[in-house]
């Protein structure tokens, strides 16, 4: 059964760093292009970042741009979000998904991906 596991979430002052990893297991998600997403107490769940499958693009929420990072590594089946500057308006619990086999392209849509991590909590106090 594929499974995402996030793992890096945790309590920060304003303007560290965070570097969150997303491991997959039960099959090879090579092929998949990935996102991050996260969503507010109290707010829908809103895109991040997303990489195509083998690396080739990303794509940054406006809100992020400049200050988060997406990378994979296929090898290790680990997806990453290096998260600089962060901001009290970053905290939300962080999800990493995953689109299905063959689906390579990047997207923004909550809709658009098939497996979901458990969410890890990133917190930044200001």
């Amino acid at each position: 059964q594929a499974q995402l596991v996030e793992s890096g979430g945790g309590l920060v002052q304003a303007g560290d760093s965070l570097t969150l990893s997303c491991a997959a297991s039960g099959r090879t998600f090579g092929s998949s292009a990935m996102g991050w997403f996260r969503q507010a107490s109290g707010k829908e769940r809103e895109f991040v970042a997303a990489i195509a499958s083998y690396g080739s693009s990303t794509e940054y929420a406006d809100s992020v741009k400049g200050r988060f990072t997406i990378s994979r590594d296929n090898a290790k089946n680990t997806v990453y979000l290096q998260m600089n500057s962060l901001k009290s308006e970053d905290t939300a619990a962080y999800y990493c998904a995953a689109r299905p086999p063959h689906y390579y392209d990047v997207r923004r849509a909550v809709a658009e991906y098939a497996t979901w991590g458990q969410g890890t909590q990133v917190t930044v106090s200001s």
